[in-house]
């Protein structure tokens, strides 16, 4: 017995009608900066998988522990020199810990997305209730520190339970960015919720780790947004770039991230915007007219 996927249906890029974005856009881009807060006493995302199981791991506790303590300072002036909104991934526990990272983004109308309570905690395993108090739990504390619900989901590590999409819905989450399958916003099989893509692919933390270089970092970017025009001919694409202030936050990395935001911020086709604003876009001109 193998199990069907019923959340989404198959939809070749080449047979839909065609997205447009706003302007005559081509490529509606999107940072999607990882704001996460981890358990002293349990293992994540590591650099030495030696001291993992370790508590405390400083080593790795330190590691991610420099992204609020400034990594996160140190991209959001590169940001700023773009006039790049961030679309914030946060950990509804940074509210009580990072204070001040709220503060910054409010000041700067960034978009806020729900990624669960911690980044210590996967998603799985959690029965309907369970799951239904701690999204409750997620979006409301979000909602109340930065004034507004929360419209996307990501799940800490892109993790779901088959029953997250409907409890997110319950809650007024429009979207989420789990499923990274597709240069094209879609609809699920849940009522009112969509796809918007992200990406494991062009994402510091894969890149970073597998050795990649801040210059060939920067000429994926590139590469990444010179295909993708070239396929918009035949509609709209996404580009999302997902950032995390412990690896591109580095010292070292910063003036890469830099010329990548500023490649990106140069292209006279590109729309810099949010994954708020891409799916909002999306369901007024797409879903609406079919």
């Amino acid at each position: 017995m193998h199990l069907e996927n019923a959340l989404f249906y198959y939809s070749p890029i080449t047979d839909r009608p065609p997205l447009r974005w706003p302007d005559g856009k081509r490529v509606a881009v999107y940072v999607g900066l990882n704001v996460e807060h981890f358990l002293l006493d349990r293992p994540s995302t590591s650099i030495w998988p030696g001291t993992a199981d370790l508590v405390p791991d400083a080593l790795n506790y330190g590691w991610r522990d420099y992204g609020p303590r400034v990594g996160v300072w140190r991209i959001t002036e590169i940001l700023d020199r773009h006039g790049v909104r961030a679309s914030v991934l946060l950990n509804s526990d940074v509210v009580h810990h990072n204070p001040q990272i709220i503060k910054a983004g409010l000041e700067r109308d960034w978009a806020w997305l729900a990624h669960g309570q911690t980044n210590s905690i996967l998603q799985a395993a959690m029965d309907e209730d369970q799951e239904r108090a701690m999204l409750t739990r997620v979006v409301d504390t979000i909602a109340g520190a930065t004034g507004r619900r929360p419209r996307g989901w990501m799940g800490p590590g892109l993790t779901e339970t088959f029953n997250t999409p409907a409890l997110l819905a319950e809650l007024g989450v429009t979207y989420v960015l789990d499923w990274t399958n597709d240069d094209q916003p879609y609809p699920l099989n849940v009522p009112g919720m969509l796809s918007v893509p992200y990406t494991v692919e062009l994402n510091d933390l894969g890149l970073f780790a597998r050795g990649t270089s801040g210059q060939e970092f920067v000429q994926i970017v590139k590469d990444q947004h010179e295909q993708l025009s070239a396929d918009s001919e035949h509609g709209g694409r996404v580009m999302a770039l997902a950032l995390h202030p412990f690896v591109t936050g580095q010292a070292f990395r910063a003036k890469y991230l830099d010329q990548a935001l500023a490649h990106l911020a140069a292209q006279p086709d590109t729309w810099l915007t949010t994954s708020d604003d891409i799916a909002d876009h999306y369901r007024r001109t797409v879903q609406e007219h079919h």
